[in-house]
């Protein structure tokens, strides 16, 4: 449970927006939408992998660039 102490004479929506990006942060919706389909351990790593070679392919063009 996040938890957003209120400063006195805080405005209410500079709290909320500190709660929202606490909550992004926590990735707590991005884990409940991985959770909702099983996904096999095959196809994870399948995705790993792909994305290892774009963050490759991304740094390998920059250095020569």
């Amino acid at each position: 449970m996040l938890i957003i102490p209120v400063k006195e004479g805080e405005n209410i929506d500079r709290a909320l927006k500190r709660y929202k990006r606490k909550f992004d942060r926590t990735k707590t919706m991005k884990t409940l939408r991985a959770r909702k389909h099983f996904v096999k351990p095959s196809v994870a790593n399948r995705k790993l992998k792909i994305k290892a070679q774009y963050i490759q392919r991304l740094r390998t063009a920059e250095e020569q660039a």
